[in-house]
């Protein structure tokens, strides 16, 4: 298989990786409001991503998507990420998780459809997807990201100023690398569940 072919076909698994939108309505844009104090507190703040294969810190850009990284922060406060798997794996690109959905081994076949319930409103930036971003899946409408992300596993600029890009891996990136490799099904679901547990480190006296 070509290299185009290969990449355009992992955007359309990004872009349906909420395709259930389509199917049941799209769920309601959430208004996300952050205070200049709350982005500073943000740009510090990171999250630790906890799987068998080891740890994968983030740090953020608060700077250029703040309403994405307050989602992400707030859903792993409220455990909405503990649990869930990396559903969708291809290697050459990127490792995404995040799917409600996924908590449930006997729900394999709808792992990419779930949500938190709402969508946020999209902050493409210029950031680029290089090795180790962080950044938010969506379906083919701009504001339809919810709670599902994906990491790069290589530079992937063809997905810049589609998707928005909201941090980044700061240490763990050799872990990321051993879920990409995990053996797959046709649908690029690993065939062992890989769970995640996903804390949030805040800096001390804030």
């Amino acid at each position: 298989m070509k290299l185009g072919k290969m990449f355009f076909g992992a955007i359309i698994g990004i872009c349906l990786s909420v395709a259930a939108y389509a199917q049941y309505g799209m769920p309601p844009l959430k208004n996300i409001t952050i205070t200049k104090e709350e982005s500073k507190k943000m740009t510090e703040t990171k999250a630790v991503i906890e799987t068998k294969f080891g740890n994968i810190t983030l740090k953020f850009y608060p700077d250029v998507a703040s309403g994405h990284v307050k989602n992400f922060l707030d859903l792993a406060k409220n455990g909405t990420y503990d649990n869930t798997v990396f559903h969708r794996v291809i290697p050459g690109f990127m490792i995404q998780g995040g799917d409600p959905t996924s908590k449930d081994a006997a729900k394999r076949r709808a792992y990419g459809t779930g949500g938190p319930g709402y969508t946020i409103k999209a902050e493409f930036n210029k950031n680029p997807h290089k090795r180790g971003t962080l950044s938010m899946a969506r379906s083919q409408s701009p504001d339809s990201a919810g709670s599902q992300f994906f990491i790069c596993v290589k530079d992937s600029s063809f997905l810049d100023g589609q998707y928005t890009v909201f941090g980044e891996v700061e240490s763990g990136i050799e872990v990321v690398d051993k879920i990409v490799a995990q053996p797959r099904d046709p649908n690029d679901n690993p065939n062992e569940r890989i769970e995640m547990k996903v804390k949030i480190v805040e800096p001390k006296g804030k």
